[in-house]
């Protein structure tokens, strides 16, 4: 048995359990893990409205960074005492974690647990979104929604390395400057009201060629509007609905838009593998080098993984929420 944070089906909060050692199959490692890190997705789950994939653990944790315990029988490139970070479909609150083998990296030299931990799932769903659903060019415009969220953090990054021009909206002043630091072209205030207007007048009335939304239905209008012709929009949330009663299916016909759906978890294991190798031959030398890094909002002790959770609900968080798994 190993110990876990577990969701108390009543009050929606953690707290430390007895759960199952998990046990790898021939083409994976177990790994002890020393750090994970926040996702949306974690809040969702907890209330009971995202579950994981068939197969997966229940417990909650999309991500990991932690030392390789055992390998399993088809493995030959990974071995005990190896650092490793690495995606997961569930799993990650927990003192061990089963990880398929291809979907695992190797912890750059000198980088803290922390850090590593706050790489997988964000930059990935950003490479997905941004490289192989959007295929973002160089000099096109991204309009990047919650920029300032672990997910927003690595799209400006990996958008300024692929060398496009990026527009992004944050709630905040403190936000938006963190977004202009990392590469964020212009930022606007979503609270201020509607973005759409100033992204044409950035773009001298083009629009923007991929919009990257987190927020569903409350954008939809705003974000046909900014898109550009031959445009794309990615929808990767639903914070603000799912449901849009009113689709100009005319307008998405005369200007050739594309309006894409995506989800990383839900992805196969080869699929999430074949992306970590693309991710990895483009973003781990930027990582090494630190054209690319990850931004942490916090570090919080396994005991304090409610606060935690409750910073993110808030919206507080500029980058991303990691937590150590110091269970013992």
């Amino acid at each position: 048995m190993m110990k876990a944070l577990l969701v108390d089906q009543e009050t929606k909060r953690l707290s430390v359990g007895e759960w199952e050692t998990p046990v790898p199959g021939p083409d994976e490692l177990l790994v002890e893990v020393k750090a994970t890190a926040l996702n949306r997705a974690d809040l969702v789950q907890k209330r009971g409205g995202y579950p994981p994939p068939p197969g997966a653990s229940p417990i909650l944790g999309l991500e990991i960074a932690g030392i390789v315990e055992r390998t399993g029988d088809d493995i030959t490139d990974w071995q005990p005492g190896d650092r490793v970070f690495a995606l997961l479909p569930g799993g990650g609150y927990a003192e061990k974690a089963v990880v398929p083998a291809g979907m695992a990296m190797r912890i750059p030299a000198g980088w803290t647990f922390e850090q590593a931990a706050a790489v997988p799932e964000v930059f990935l769903t950003a490479y997905l979104n941004l490289f192989q659903l959007g295929n973002v060019k160089a000099g096109q415009t991204v309009l990047i929604h919650a920029g300032a969220s672990g997910v927003g953090t690595a799209a400006i990054q990996l958008a300024r390395e692929a060398g496009a021009r990026i527009f992004a909206t944050a709630g905040t002043a403190e936000k938006r400057a963190a977004c202009a630091a990392l590469g964020a072209d212009a930022t606007f205030d979503y609270r201020s009201g509607p973005f759409a207007d100033g992204v044409l007048e950035w773009t001298g009335g083009n629009g923007a060629d991929l919009i990257l939304d987190f927020v569903g239905a409350a954008y939809w209008k705003q974000n046909m509007k900014a898109l550009a012709l031959e445009g794309a929009l990615v929808l990767i949330g639903t914070m603000g609905g799912g449901k849009v009663e009113e689709v100009d299916l005319l307008q998405l016909m005369m200007r050739r838009q594309r309006v894409i759906g995506s989800t990383l978890r839900s992805q196969t294991v080869a699929q999430k593998t074949e992306l970590t190798r693309k991710f990895a031959e483009f973003a781990m030398p930027r990582l090494l080098d630190g054209r690319l890094k990850p931004v942490i909002d916090s570090v919080w002790d396994a005991a304090n993984v409610n606060e935690a959770h409750e910073r993110m609900e808030k919206n507080e968080n500029t980058g991303k929420i990691v937590l150590r798994m110091n269970l013992s």
